[in-house]
């Protein structure tokens, strides 16, 4: 009897001792693969940009590394990590501050007074993302609340975490929702280069200082990434609609005016270094490519139904372009770079390595990020009931 009391205790400690070390076991393998993908996204991203794809090729690294190293550790381990949320949310708070610090000059004001025309175009996108889900539910015989998550115009991560709560098909959401982030990454770039070589001419050269050693400097970069976290993690805690990016990017904008205001300072002016752009724009490719990395296998109409579903998407998105194009003076790029349907962060990336009116295409992407994330709410509850009511038994 004593015994076994005394062997009672031991079994609990050591149960209460597995779910630590198997948190700690998770956490290890994650940041393995992730200094992996890193590791291979580096020489992608420097074999990309010798064939002047400009400074996005660091995306197309990080995709082509992402999926590499998820399909390896599934095929040679048996081990199928899931794809890295937080590497995307530190992804995008990196690009959100570069693009802040880029904005930090421009003339935000002129566009503010066009925020009616992006939320025309937001209602807009969002009717289509609605008709093609419902299309899309239709002729792959999928609940429409699936359908739904799968085709509106948001985040991977978001729509896939959304799908898992409500118990619905989380691979088939990922699967849709990824093939429209890689086109639009892949094809808009592809357009701006093909039809506006002029301005893709810009790329980081391979022996450029991505990192400016000066004491003074190393001490701003610090205190703006811990600004950065401090801010940034708070939006995500308490589900700011488009947090990460949006706080960040805050954050770019009103560092240097914060500076000069202070009168111990002077005048000096701080821009984030190339690295901070290069490491959040291989973090975004490499959650894009874990998608893919983790993809289990799809029968073709699945694959043929999901590609269609995008084609519709894009289509709706050119329509808008063409839209912004009647409702505004924006020159034909602009329009297209503000109306493709995701990912936002590498829409408006492109739109820096390009210069080509980045204070725009921000707002723009902004005001849609804002309007579909404040809105998940009610249309989930509307579609869930279209739902239940198309289900009953006529």
């Amino acid at each position: 009897m004593n015994q076994s009391l005394s062997v009672a205790p031991n079994l609990e400690e050591h149960q209460n001792e597995n779910p630590v070390v198997t948190k700690q076991q998770l956490f290890t393998k994650q940041l393995i693969v992730l200094v992996l993908e890193m590791l291979l996204a580096l020489p992608l991203g420097l074999l990309l940009a010798k064939f002047q794809i400009g400074r996005i090729a660091w995306i197309f690294g990080g995709i082509a590394a992402g999926t590499l190293v998820l399909q390896g550790c599934r095929i040679f381990y048996q081990y199928s990590p899931q794809p890295n949320r937080t590497a995307r949310k530190v992804g995008m708070a990196l690009v959100g501050l570069t693009v802040g610090a880029s904005n930090t000059h421009g003339n935000l004001a002129s566009v503010a007074s066009g925020i009616p025309i992006f939320i025309f175009l937001t209602l807009f996108m969002l009717l289509s993302g609605t008709c093609i889900g419902y299309i899309y539910s239709r002729l792959s015989k999928t609940n429409l609340l699936t359908a739904m998550l799968a085709t509106v115009p948001g985040g991977v991560g978001i729509m896939a975490a959304i799908a898992a709560d409500y118990n619905k098909n989380v691979s088939l959401v990922a699967l849709v929702q990824a093939i429209r982030v890689t086109s639009v990454v892949i094809l808009i770039p592809f357009i701006a280069k093909t039809s506006t070589g002029n301005y893709y001419a810009q790329t980081l050269p391979i022996n450029a200082a991505w990192l400016n050693f000066d004491p003074f400097q190393l001490e701003l970069l610090l205190l703006v990434l811990v600004i950065t976290g401090l801010v940034v993690y708070p939006a995500i805690l308490f589900k700011i609609p488009a947090g990460d990016f949006f706080g960040a990017l805050l954050i770019g904008i009103g560092f240097n005016p914060l500076l000069h205001w202070l009168p111990f300072v002077g005048d000096i002016s701080f821009s984030p270094p190339p690295i901070i752009n290069l490491l959040g724009q291989m973090l975004l490719g490499i959650t894009i490519g874990e998608y893919w990395g983790d993809k289990p296998n799809f029968r073709k109409r699945t694959v043929v139904y999901a590609l269609l579903s995008v084609g519709m998407t894009l289509i709706a998105g050119a329509i808008a372009a063409i839209l912004a194009m009647q409702l505004t003076s924006w020159d034909w790029l602009t329009c297209l770079l503000v109306t493709a349907p995701g990912g936002s962060a590498e829409m408006i990336l492109v739109s820096l390595t390009l210069n080509h009116n980045v204070e725009i295409v921000t707002t723009g992407h902004l005001v849609r990020l804002i309007a579909i994330n404040s809105s998940l709410p009610l249309w989930l509850f509307l579609f869930r009931r279209l739902d239940e009511r198309l289900s009953e038994p006529v």
